[in-house]
């Protein structure tokens, strides 16, 4: 297995990781999100093919993966599906998915879904943080479960199979690197069953 760990831009995560724009901003006249697009031309028209032409990978479908969390997770569904004829499996941690929850729903609901794409959703019961508290009001740690249950229902809905998806709803788990480490083996062996 090869991994390839793509290094964020800090704050610029937030345009580069959203393909819309987000439906509330934290700072008056400053508008966050949209540079989604440019950033997955990136990863699967520059990264993917020098990964493949530099080094023995197993370039097809199946055994290509995308993992993100948090608006990584975000722009990891948007790729997923943009791509979904190159990338066989996501592993999608607590999307943020709620920063622009509309517009992805109008997104995927028009696509059409290839019923063997591989999707392991996670999502803890504690997600959220200070940040996440000045780009939404209300109960933002629901917000996180809504948005991960709508994803699942989406895909079910769009004909992705039963058994190429897993969600994981996991109580007391917080927005951090510790859940998602814990987590990442069985996403992991749910992709390999396949491989």
């Amino acid at each position: 297995m090869i991994v390839v760990a793509i290094d964020n831009d800090g704050m610029g995560r937030m345009n580069e990781y959203a393909a819309w724009k987000f439906q509330e901003s934290p700072i008056p006249g400053q508008q966050f999100g949209g540079k989604g697009v440019e950033y997955a031309e990136f990863v699967m028209e520059v990264v993917k093919p020098f990964i493949d032409e530099t080094y023995r990978t197993k370039a097809d479908r199946q055994h290509t993966a995308m993992i993100g969390s948090s608006l990584g997770g975000n722009i990891t569904q948007f790729i997923g599906l943009e791509y979904q004829n190159q990338i066989g499996c996501l592993g999608v941690f607590s999307s943020a998915n709620w920063l622009h929850q509309e517009a992805f729903n109008r997104y995927i609901e028009r696509k059409k879904l290839s019923p063997d794409q591989r999707i392991f959703i996670y999502v803890g019961t504690e997600e959220a943080d200070d940040t996440d508290k000045t780009l939404m009001a209300g109960n933002i740690k629901q917000a996180y479960i809504d948005s991960s249950l709508r994803y699942y229902h989406n895909l079910i809905a769009g004909g992705i199979h039963l058994d190429n998806l897993v969600l994981k709803v996991q109580s007391g788990a917080i927005h951090s690197e510790i859940p998602w480490s814990e987590n990442l083996p069985d996403c992991l062996r749910f992709f390999a069953e396949k491989w």
